[in-house]
């Protein structure tokens, strides 16, 4: 029986699920609609192939149940002109006849299961909660190994830190969640702009859905438009692209910059329309996407040496948050060096390093220039070395509290310094931290300065 929460004895997939129901008889048609419509997303019918591909170039669905006796053509016979042009839902076919002939022709042509007439509402609901649950594995699957696929393996975590850099951008995040808006990450090489995706993709809607991370950079630019589309092979079958698995979630698009010009061309068309045609397909199929991009490119120069599109970077820069580089948030490093440790304790199975005061003022003055990556790195090597590089390391080893309360002394220090170099220029030194002139002039007050 269904219960409260819009799920029964048949799984979640069903939930969540867009089906078209095709039959020429209008008391099959109802029947289906009628069990189904209670439990899925959404449930339209069609009383003819015709009817039913006007309703395919409008809108996309999980899956097609259908009848093979049609006036005019079959079911097999439009299941395999509709893959021509771009049918990338699964089909179930109701028949009253299961002849070997038919099972071989539905198999070469992709139809996910059969339903013989006459048939019981369990029958119909199995068959569409397996057809689902089939669809849904494969997605999960093609996703898991694009992710694992990416270089240096998939990239997670959350937006840490308490600086005013990162606390900027985080209070960006949290305004711009519940917006459909494009957005735009900027900064340096590992400063940290897919985990601001990451996160901004978590705290939305979006997040029970999938967030899908592409480096534009890696995948060669004969290849890149199948990637991203999807085509329709050899048996006339639409296979989905990146874009269409991650379908109602989050497509981060990482070194945009690398893209090649004709995908440009075609992403532009995607943004502006929300629909995307797979290579080889006649047919649009609607997206429901949140786009987020990256680069650590100027992408302005870029459009000025007509290396990058005009029009896709003013469709793309709708909100611009450039990512902090690591010396410009100082007061972060214990944080992020913790949770490093913590990572990798648990990954290699070794124990922490300690910090001192020496090792935290000596990160202090470093300038960073691989970022936050440059730190992780460093933690995991040293790690396994069991101690820091001689320029990093210390002597007195501290660690939890007492690591955290000697980062008050590492950035009074560190503020000094930029002060130093400023000869004294609050104003200046406040531009240079990427803080106000009132943070510092507060710091001063509370050092007795």
């Amino acid at each position: 029986m269904l219960n409260t929460a819009g799920r029964d004895e048949y799984g979640d997939s069903l939930s969540g699920a867009s089906i078209l129901v095709i039959d020429d008889e209008p008391g099959m048609r109802n029947f289906m609609t009628k069990i189904l419509e209670p439990r899925c997303k959404r449930v339209e019918q069609a009383a003819s192939a015709d009817e039913a591909t006007a309703i395919l170039d409008q809108s996309h669905f999980d899956l097609v149940v259908l009848d093979n006796i049609m006036p005019g053509k079959t079911g097999l016979e439009w299941v395999q002109e509709q893959r021509k042009v771009g049918l990338f839902a699964d089909t179930i076919l109701v028949t009253a006849y299961a002849d070997l002939e038919t099972a071989i022709q539905a198999l070469r042509t992709g139809v996910a299961d059969f339903v013989l007439k006459p048939f019981r509402a369990n029958q119909i609901l199995n068959s569409v909660a397996r057809a689902l649950d089939r669809k849904y594995l494969r997605r999960e699957n093609y996703l898991l190994k694009h992710e694992l696929s990416i270089e240096g393996g998939a990239t997670r975590g959350r937006l840490l830190g308490k600086s005013a850099a990162i606390t900027k951008a985080r209070d960006m995040l949290h305004r711009l969640a519940p917006l459909p808006t494009p957005v735009l990450f900027t900064g340096a090489s590992g400063t940290g702009k897919e985990i601001a995706a990451r996160t901004l993709h978590s705290m939305s809607e979006r997040a029970e859905k999938p967030f899908v991370a592409i480096n534009c950079a890696t995948i060669p630019s004969d290849r890149i438009a199948q990637e991203l589309f999807g085509q329709t092979d050899a048996q006339d079958r639409t296979q989905g692209g990146l874009f269409l698995h991650a379908d109602g979630g989050t497509l981060f698009l990482d070194e945009i910059a690398q893209m090649p010009d004709q995908v440009q061309a075609a992403l532009l068309r995607v943004l502006e329309d929300q629909r995307v045609r797979p290579l080889g397909a006649e047919r649009d199929i609607p997206l429901n996407l949140r786009f987020l991009f990256a680069t650590n490119a100027d992408l302005e120069q870029a459009v000025q040496e007509g290396r990058f599109r005009a029009d896709l970077y003013h469709r793309i820069n709708v909100v611009n948050i450039e990512m902090p580089p690591l010396k410009d948030r100082v007061e972060d490093i214990v944080e992020l060096a913790a949770l490093f440790m913590e990572q990798f304790s648990t990954t290699l199975g070794m124990p922490t390093l300690e910090l001192n005061e020496d090792t935290l003022l000596k990160f202090s003055r470093y300038d960073w220039p691989g970022n936050v990556r440059e730190l992780r790195n460093l933690i995991e090597r040293s790690m396994i070395l069991g101690e820091f590089p001689e320029e990093f390391a210390g002597h007195g080893g501290i660690t939890g509290q007492a690591a955290m309360e000697s980062l008050d002394l590492v950035t009074q220090r560190h503020i000094m310094h930029v002060l130093d170099a400023c000869d004294g220029n609050r104003a200046e030194a406040a531009r240079r931290l990427g803080v106000s002139r009132k943070t510092i002039d507060r710091k001063c007050a509370s050092w007795s300065l």
